[in-house]
């Protein structure tokens, strides 16, 4: 398998972590998204929404969406619950993530270290907040749990682990949600995690992810 991805994205972390996780065969290609790499006919060949990360798969099919990548490969695995109960909740939290945490913490996040919140006071203000909002959702719903879902580490672990443990780079502090700084040490202990998000390069101010 060939995973395109680049180093910085959150996204593209969960896509890893879950290949490393499972013991996948791959090679990644760095593609650089804030030089445009992204968007060529060739990549747009592999997910015509020319984003990453894309999984290339040994059939030669293309899989994008981290969700999606994290979904396949934890297919059969204990990672994904075969209850078809916990595996919907998992479902719910990785349709949360998406929508609630890479949505405002992932966007103000990259405001912030890209340099541009300054320019967009009013949104970076508003993803901060609505980031807030969703850690307090996560702690909610953590209480005194281990994790998301169930008694296990699952893929909706991983999948809000992308972001949410880089809060603190987008202004949204995680010492202010006790269980979700509990939670983001408990998964970073983990295999798989050992490679961190790589710092954004300093073109990344001329480009949107």
């Amino acid at each position: 398998m060939i995973l395109y991805e680049h180093p910085s994205s959150g996204n593209c972390l969960k896509a890893r972590v879950m290949l490393d996780q499972v013991g996948a065969d791959y090679t990644r290609v760095e593609l650089d998204l804030f030089a445009g790499a992204t968007r060529t006919p060739e990549h747009f060949a592999r997910n015509p929404d020319g984003r990453i990360p894309v999984l290339e798969l040994d059939s030669g099919a293309f899989l994008a969406e981290s969700g999606a990548i994290l979904l396949h490969l934890a297919e059969g695995t204990e990672f994904l619950p075969a209850d078809p109960l916990l595996r919907a909740q998992v479902h719910a939290w990785m349709f949360f993530e998406q929508n609630q945490v890479e949505a405002n913490i992932g966007v103000a996040r990259f405001l912030a270290v890209s340099g541009r919140a300054a320019s967009v006071p009013e949104v970076f203000a508003d993803r901060r907040r609505r980031g807030r909002d969703a850690l307090a959702t996560l702690e909610r719903g953590l209480g005194d749990r281990d994790f998301v879902v169930g008694d296990a580490y699952t893929v909706a672990d991983l999948a809000l682990y992308g972001y949410v443990h880089v809060a603190d780079d987008a202004g949204v502090s995680l010492a202010e949600h006790p269980a979700v700084a509990a939670w983001v040490q408990r998964v970073a202990a983990l295999p798989g995690f050992e490679e961190p998000l790589a710092p954004m390069p300093p073109h990344a101010r001329d480009r949107t992810l």
